[in-house]
């Protein structure tokens, strides 16, 4: 029997173990080292595999499919820098607790660090941003020849559940094409239905009794909600039944009625918010997006965070209590321990400072006929259909969505707020598309550029999504910041690109739209939408224009909070 067949057998026994526990997306690149995992992948029934020109775009895809499935998806790839170019997608992974499973073709052991072709130091080769790693046995013969990689798969997923990413290295020796001798790799799996990706910690008693003694007897609380990868109506149930005020962040899926409408407005308007200074704040999921949140977080008198993916999201170092507890649970038998209380003064002072806030920045910005982009993603959010999932960019879409969005109903958000990075975006967004969910991503100009690549390969490959590009030629994110005022501004920050953007769609084969008007976005979005595929709406922004309109909003918030 050749190495190729028992390397084979011991592939198929490998993913054939994967797919019972529920495995049921791959998403692979070529290469020849890595030809025997590959094709126990393409050959199993129950797994569909999604091919990649580059490694890193495939591990950003993976991670869209595993964002927006909570089950784990596999990663596979030939050797040597094939394998590094996973190391972003890895690191916002493990940070954002998504279930990856990284399976990277090796060399054998005695042909490593002899110098041979494309071989690199792949052990530990993600370091401490992976769960768990593991070098696989060489694939041999024998009755037992495929018993440790039984073993070895079912380990892996449940390692995986954790959930977050791991490493399995796996060393194949030449030849590496089956020569089609026949071997039966008998696993002793029994059929399973899968594993559900593990969301916290169920809450005990003392868990229970902890959190309501931290909470029950304090009127002046907020409750603020992070991002979360399971959202639960029970987290609002409980800011009702305290009589606080509940902001959550769209990623947070809770961005619903009975949350603030501009709670990040009130946050940032120094007036409101220094005259509105709670003794406690518990926070639920990730660490605040926005400035003027963790001002908030930072500010308050005391601090307890729920964190059930255990991320630590406490950059201040505050919080009194940390409960790293299945969120939606612990809020669901809080709130059914409590009684409702009358709405006092301080909820009335939120709610009615809210409402002004609200439509303070709706009437300033539905004034203007140009594009402005808070009103893009409000009006993007408002818009997509139930059942739709927004995926949104890094840098200034993520906090404009975070700003602007209305809260409502039937809407997902999905964001890579792991590491917080642009990269790769694209890819993640394409990932999500491939999981069914209706899909439309917002994002700026150079994070699209950034993974163009990715929209070069993927367009013409049967994906749906529409991509919302405000592009204002360059980073204007850095026009907030302080290095707004550096000689090198331009050059080294903003990088604007010059790029037109219909021709790289044409290049891709995906649709393009021109948007110059805020009143032809909707309409622009449905129309790509119908016509099915992947098309990118370009909303043409000036940057500086956009800076002053910034201003605008904020002034009328403060007029408004004011009062006649």
């Amino acid at each position: 029997m050749s190495e190729g067949d028992v390397a084979f057998a011991c592939a198929q026994a490998f993913v054939g173990t994967l797919a019972q526990f529920g495995l049921t997306d791959a998403c692979v690149s070529p290469g020849s080292r890595s030809t025997p995992i590959v094709l126990a992948l393409a050959r199993q029934p129950d797994v569909r595999v999604h091919m990649h020109l580059d490694e890193r775009a495939s591990a950003f895809f993976a991670l869209g499919l595993a964002k927006a499935s909570n089950r784990p998806v596999v990663v596979a790839c030939t050797s040597g820098t094939a394998a590094a170019n996973l190391l972003p997608a890895v690191v916002e992974a493990s940070m954002a607790r998504v279930p990856l499973i990284l399976l990277t073709a090796d060399r054998p052991p005695d042909l490593r660090g002899v110098g041979a072709n494309q071989a690199i130091d792949q052990l530990e080769l993600f370091g401490r941003h992976v769960r768990w790693f593991a070098d696989a046995p060489l694939p041999t013969e024998g009755p037992d020849a495929t018993s440790a990689w039984v073993g070895l798969a079912a380990q892996t997923h449940a390692r995986a559940c954790s959930p977050g990413p791991v490493h399995v290295n796996l060393p194949f020796r030449e030849p590496l094409v089956p020569a089609g001798d026949e071997v039966q790799p008998g696993s002793a799996m029994t059929a399973f239905g899968g594993t559900l990706v593990n969301e916290g910690a169920l809450p005990v008693e003392d868990d229970v009794d902890g959190f309501v003694g931290a909470i029950r007897n304090e009127r002046r609380g907020v409750l603020y909600v992070g991002g979360l990868r399971s959202p639960s109506a029970s987290i609002v149930e409980l800011g009702k039944r305290l009589g606080w005020p509940v902001i959550a962040e769209p990623t947070s899926g809770l961005r619903v009625p009975g949350t603030l409408a501009a709670g990040q407005f009130l946050l940032s308007n120094e007036h409101y918010s220094q005259g509105h200074v709670p003794n406690l704040v518990v926070q639920f999921g990730a660490a605040p997006t926005s400035r003027a949140a963790v001002d908030l977080v930072g500010s308050a008198g005391r601090l307890v965070i729920v964190d059930p993916d255990d991320v630590v999201a406490d950059p201040h170092r505050r919080a009194e209590r940390r409960f790293v507890l299945h969120a939606g649970e612990l809020a669901r038998v809080v709130a059914g321990d409590l009684s409702e209380r009358p709405a006092g003064a301080w909820l009335v002072e939120w709610v009615e400072a809210d409402a002004r806030a609200r439509l303070a920045v709706d009437e300033t910005i539905d004034a203007w006929e140009e594009p402005y982009e808070g009103r893009l993603a409000r009006d993007l959010a408002a818009s997509l259909p139930d059942g739709s999932t927004l995926v949104v960019g890094s840098s200034m879409p993520v906090r404009d969505l975070d700003a602007y969005m209305a809260p409502r109903e039937g809407l997902g958000v999905l964001a890579n707020r792991g590491a917080s990075g642009i990269d790769g975006f694209v890819s993640t967004a394409l990932g999500v598309a491939a999981s069914g969910a209706p899909t439309t991503a917002y994002c700026g100009d150079l994070t699209l550029l950034h993974d163009v690549g990715s929209l070069l390969w993927s367009a013409r490959r049967g994906h749906d999504a529409v991509f919302v590009v405000p592009n204002n030629d360059g980073g204007v994110i850095f026009s907030f910041l302080p290095q707004r005022a550096l000689p090198e501004f331009e050059e080294l920050f903003t990088t604007p690109h010059g790029l037109d953007f219909a021709s790289i769609c044409a290049a891709a084969g995906a649709g393009h739209a021109r948007v110059e008007r805020a009143a032809e976005l909707v309409p622009a979005i449905e129309t790509a939408r119908t016509a099915g595929g992947v098309h990118v709406v370009e909303v043409p922004i000036d940057r500086e224009e956009n800076v002053r309109r910034h201003a605008e909003v904020l002034a009328s918030v403060a007029d408004a909070l004011r009062g006649p």
